[in-house]
């Protein structure tokens, strides 16, 4: 095993990792900027070394500081966690050169699934059901329109880089889709440095539908089950749970089947995520991407399963096996996580950076919270607005979500504005009580 990792990221996903890290016997070295050099995961660290200015592209991406941290503190491996390089193939393959374990997929992987157009010709290439579109990159804006004719309309616009719903555009005529694709390359050129576009068939009344695999380097892959992440604020994620409950005990082993396929004819090892787009009207899947890294969302996978993805990541990057098969994979209730931000919901969710004044957890059976945030924390301008990730366990959806409503009146986070109000909006409404909703929910309802 190894005997000291850099975690190279910041805030819960930091600090997570390095509690793993501890409850394994290892040592942690967190890197960090001058903006962060307060924060829990840096105090908490074994080593702390600061890597530049708040400027990520100063610090946290900068990959030249990242090594020589990494050599001045001799450590043996880097964790990415999700963010900044996790899904940079090059930081991989520096990492490996300078005979130091990178724990995550090889790069090989990365670049061919982290490109949504290469993913998808490898998905079908594997016979996983994949949303109609062009075959690949649309050359302009006449390629474009030849496809969106061909399958019709709505369409997706799709930057093949990147994530967090930049780069994507909805069309519903020629018009809108020449400017939609315009914006959209921009959008993705400035955010990604890759303009580079897909065209899809745009699934109306849809739920977004995810499976978490884990894979060793003795060709073990295995699912470790779904999640349902379908409420979302303009392609942006922020509520999942697991198990989806529309889908049916087959449909979800079909899922997992064809995600298990997807990463064996990528090579893939470590964790990753395969996401699927589930049609409502056709009952039917088809492949979206995959996150080739841990996602922000794992801890509900964590509750169900009763395993430590984070300890898997580092045992599998040590070379050893998976130490149990699918079949001894077994999933207990119910979870739920919801994103906690410092950010204004009710003015278009605008960031609400600064001071926590007060800053109390809520706790009990059935309740986790992944945060780095405490009082007198000062949440930095120059990264996102997450202030933690609140989860909770229950017998089934019905005992999550009270579980949900009671912890969220106990959250208390005084100085600034968060999302917790939503959150307690949302979990009284009907719709999503009786899970009588699609990936549109939020827009429409919430964000007239």
């Amino acid at each position: 095993m190894f005997k000291r990792i850099l975690i190279a990221n910041r805030g819960e996903i930091a600090l997570r990792i390095l509690r793993t890290c501890r409850r394994m016997g290892i040592e942690s070295v967190v890197v960090h900027s001058t903006a962060d050099r307060d924060s829990l995961a840096v105090r908490l660290a074994d080593v702390a070394i600061c890597i530049g200015p708040p400027v990520s592209t100063d610090s946290y991406l900068n990959i030249n500081n990242i090594i020589a941290a990494a050599e001045l503190a001799d450590v043996d491996a880097i964790h990415p966690g999700y963010g900044f390089l996790a899904e940079n193939s090059h930081f991989a393959d520096v990492v490996n050169e300078c005979k130091i374990a990178f724990i995550g997929p090889p790069s090989s992987a990365m670049e061919a699934l982290g490109n949504k157009g290469k993913a998808k010709a490898l998905a079908r290439e594997a016979k996983v059901p994949t949303v109609p579109g062009s075959a690949g990159v649309v050359e302009d804006v006449d390629d474009a329109l030849r496809v969106a004719n061909e399958i019709g309309y709505p369409v997706m616009i799709k930057a093949t880089a990147g994530g967090g719903g930049r780069g994507m555009r909805i069309a519903h005529n020629d018009a809108s889709l020449a400017s939609g694709l315009i914006s959209a390359q921009r959008e993705a050129e400035a955010s990604f440095g890759n303009a580079d576009c897909i065209i899809e068939a745009y699934v109306q009344n849809a739920r977004h539908i995810e499976i978490q695999i884990i894979a060793d380097h003795h060709g073990n892959v295995i699912a470790l089950g779904d999640r349902d992440c379908s409420v979302q604020r303009r392609n942006q994620k922020l509520v999942e749970e697991s198990p989806s409950p529309v889908i049916t005990e087959e449909q979800r082993q079909q899922m997992s089947k064809d995600a298990v396929q997807l990463a064996k004819a990528a090579g893939y090892t470590n964790a990753g995520t395969v996401e699927f787009v589930y049609c409502l009207d056709r009952k039917q899947h088809y492949f979206l991407e995959m996150n080739t890294r841990i996602q922000v969302e794992h801890p509900v996978t964590e509750m169900v399963t009763d395993l430590d993805l984070i300890r898997l990541q580092l045992e599998v990057a040590t070379g050893k096996p998976l130490p149990f098969t699918q079949e001894e994979v077994t999933f207990t209730g119910h979870a739920i996580e919801v994103r906690i931000n410092a950010e204004d919901w009710e003015n278009n969710f605008s960031p609400f950076p600064g001071k926590i004044s007060m800053y109390v957890a809520p706790s009990g059976r059935g309740v986790r919270v992944d945060s780095h945030c405490y009082a007198g924390y000062v949440i930095p301008t120059n990264y996102d607005s997450m202030i933690g990730k609140l989860i909770v366990h229950g017998s089934s959806r019905e005992e999550a979500i009270k579980f949900m409503r009671q912890a969220l009146d106990e959250y208390i986070i005084e100085g600034p504005r968060t999302t917790i109000g939503f959150h307690e909006r949302l979990f009284r409404d009907a719709r999503f009580v009786n899970s009588n909703f699609n990936t549109k929910f939020i827009d429409d309802e919430f964000l007239r």
